[in-house]
């Protein structure tokens, strides 16, 4: 079978980005051990009253770290201040929190402006991630997937003091 010279310098170039990508893969899980994120648990949506999601809000574990159980859902992320409140939570210069959110009712998104913190919540399950928040300042917390009608408005702030 005859393959022109040009093509065949195309065939080398393709095939050779292609073991460089597989070897970029290999290495980032192997020695840099990137996972995808997976839930660290579950839970019925539609009885979030009986669970750690009833009284969502934050807790102070000590030594600056905390927990924050976040509900999202529509329009909008229960942070535990009851209705009418800003949905904001004042945090001290470098608090590490550890984020745990469920949807309660679509697929919402969660991602905290300037830090690398993105997650995507579906409903029955629990994503988690942990940020440290070193920078005094206010981070806008944004649902990043199309919810709604009323998604532009789904947004809350971590104010770091």
């Amino acid at each position: 079978m005859h393959i022109d010279r040009l093509e065949r310098y195309w065939i080398i170039a393709v095939t050779a980005m292609l073991g460089v990508f597989m070897a970029a893969l290999f290495v980032s899980v192997v020695v840099f051990r990137v996972q995808l994120p997976s839930p660290v648990g579950r839970v019925d949506p539609r009885a979030l009253a009986e669970t750690e999601f009833a009284t969502p809000g934050l807790s102070d574990l000590g030594a600056g770290r905390y927990d924050m159980h976040i509900v999202a859902k529509m329009w909008n992320f229960d942070l535990g201040q009851g209705k009418g409140e800003p949905a904001e939570v004042r945090l001290p210069r470098g608090a590490q929190v550890t984020f745990f959110v469920t949807s309660e009712d679509v697929t919402h998104g969660f991602f905290i402006e300037g830090h690398d913190a993105n997650l995507m919540l579906l409903p029955g399950q629990i994503a988690s991630t942990t940020v440290r928040f070193n920078r005094p300042g206010t981070y806008h917390i944004i649902c990043h997937e199309y919810c709604g009608p009323a998604h532009a408005n789904m947004v809350a702030a971590i104010i770091v003091e």
